[in-house]
């Protein structure tokens, strides 16, 4: 897969099945558009191409930072994995966020020789939203593209959508959540340098920093399973502020991986959550928080072990 982004500079020469859309998260909604994308492409030997952009476009429009399910270093890890051929993610500048709906799709056929466009029947696009999928069929023969329309997944009479999962995740429901994406949400993000209080105790971990408008699961324990140098861990993980140890009111995640003794400062970890264990607690002492953290690891195995 090639990765473009930075740029409005963008010109791929062959023939192209684009989908367009702002892709967070990936769920099973957006997995159908993407079993629609490459196997129209595969069929008419066209190079896939799925299009977002740098940020939620509401960020910009509306002048906030809204959370996000997944970072764009996440965005291109699983789109990594659908087979594309491009993956394009546009800055969302003010000339961008100005043209009007055919003007659009004008620099999408120019830019991308677009010949097929595959789109959800809620996307809108262009100046004010003002664009749809009627306007995407009504331009088909002055532009010389197909368009196709997929339709939504629903669970529980509700549509699948990137909302209903940061809904379930902020309720803490991580089960239903993992449900409606088709696979375990995570966090991918450089290992830090933190205090090493754990290496203290003999239970070392690994600190990670993530953005700011990363959604993170309700502070607590959690039973994860940690893909560090290519291969697959077992972990446990918190997400909170660590009160036993420290007095700052900053959000970390930090995970003990078992059976694991690398040192991996500066590499690039990812943590998917299997499972919420407990809250996180402020104990009365330290031994108190190593007890309950040694029975925290007996859980995990025992858990993942019943998984697997």
């Amino acid at each position: 897969m090639k990765y473009i982004k930075q740029t409005l500079d963008f010109q791929i020469k062959e023939p192209t099945a684009v989908t367009l859309g702002k892709f967070d998260g990936l769920h099973r909604g957006h997995e159908k558009l993407m079993k629609a994308l490459m196997e129209y492409s595969r069929q008419h030997e066209l190079a896939a191409v799925a299009f977002t952009f740098d940020i939620p476009p509401r960020n910009r429009l509306e002048d906030i930072t809204s959370k996000v399910l997944t970072t764009n270093e996440e965005k291109e890890y699983i789109f990594n994995t659908t087979g594309i051929d491009y993956l394009i993610e546009c800055p969302f500048t003010t000339e961008v966020m100005s043209m009007e709906p055919k003007d659009f799709i004008a620099w999408m056929v120019k830019s991308l020789n677009m010949k097929c466009v595959v789109v959800g029947e809620d996307f809108h696009f262009g100046h004010r939203r003002a664009g749809d999928y009627h306007t995407l069929m009504q331009c088909e023969a002055e532009f010389g593209y197909q368009t196709i329309v997929v339709d939504k997944i629903k669970d529980n009479n509700r549509d699948i959508s990137s909302t209903y999962v940061r809904e379930e995740i902020t309720a803490g429901n991580l089960q239903k959540a993992n449900e409606l994406l088709g696979y375990h949400y995570f966090i991918k993000s450089d290992v830090v340098h933190g205090k090493k209080f754990g290496r203290t105790i003999g239970i070392p971990t690994i600190n990670m920093v993530l953005p700011s408008h990363k959604l993170l699961p309700p502070k607590g324990v959690y039973v994860t399973e940690v893909i560090a140098d290519d291969k697959k861990y077992i972990g446990v993980t918190n997400v909170g502020c660590k009160p036993t140890v420290s007095d700052s009111d900053m959000i970390g995640v930090e995970t003990y991986i078992i059976n694991f003794n690398q040192t991996v400062y500066g590499d690039s970890i990812l943590v998917s959550f299997l499972m919420y264990v407990r809250p996180e607690i402020k104990f009365h002492s330290v031994d108190e928080l190593k007890t309950q953290m040694e029975a925290d690891i007996d859980f995990a195995k025992k858990y993942y072990k019943n998984i697997t």
